[in-house]
């Protein structure tokens, strides 16, 4: 089970991040999972959470790779606006997709195209039956977790799905990593060295694929 990336389009250009770029204040309104964080100051997280289409160019090599059809059933854990589900729906009409988020704010804000498709619910618990879906995708969802909801979401992934998922972790490889993430990040609470990711999906059992979101994946560096 080797690390994947999917090859979602992060910029490119260098983050520089210092200690307390990120105060406990910009932390306490990000957790709040609300506005703030999706719509409000870049400090307090994305800074205006708008579709922009990015998915779409993904698609071709996610359905590819997933051997996803009109007739699959696909779930999108930690499904914020709805961006990927629409782009999906797009790309394979007909294919059902289903949408579960851990907050409320991003589902009213949520596309209508796929609204309908989108419940509130813990993702350590999710409300599906086993081998319900064809392919799980967990993307920068699931880091927010303590280490408990992140095995219990794993384990939920491979019950519910039928052993294809991609899901996004927060790693380090060494101690600059280490720093660096834990700077910039505003809600990673369970982030550990690869090789522990890895006795984590042993011990849960997780099959499916992973990418490790890294300082320097990001691109972060002292600044």
């Amino acid at each position: 089970m080797p690390e994947f990336d999917i090859g979602y389009p992060h910029s490119k250009a260098k983050r520089f991040v210092k200690q307390g770029v990120r105060t406990i204040h910009n932390r306490m309104k990000a957790f709040e999972l609300g506005k703030d964080y999706y719509d409000g100051d870049r400090e307090n997280g994305y800074g205006g959470f708008k579709y922009d289409g990015r998915w779409s160019t993904l698609m071709p090599g996610i359905i590819e790779r997933y051997q996803l059809t009109p007739d699959s059933a696909v779930l999108d854990l930690g499904c914020k606006k709805g961006f990927f589900m629409h782009d999906l729906k797009q790309a394979l009409p007909g294919i059902t997709v289903k949408g579960i988020e851990n907050h409320p704010y991003p589902l009213e804000c949520a596309m209508e195209s796929v609204k309908d498709d989108m419940i509130l619910g813990e993702y350590d618990q999710l409300p599906y039956q086993d081998h319900e879906f064809d392919f799980v995708m967990g993307f920068a969802a699931i880091y927010m977790l303590n280490l408990r909801g992140v095995m219990g979401a794993l384990r939920e992934i491979q019950r519910v799905g039928k052993g294809k998922s991609y899901i996004t972790l927060g790693a380090y490889r060494d101690k600059e990593e280490k720093e660096l993430f834990e700077m910039w990040t505003l809600l990673g609470t369970t982030v550990l060295h690869v090789e522990e990711w890895l006795e984590v999906f042993k011990e849960t059992g997780y099959t499916g694929d992973y990418f490790f979101t890294t300082a320097s994946s990001l691109h972060l560096t002292r600044g």
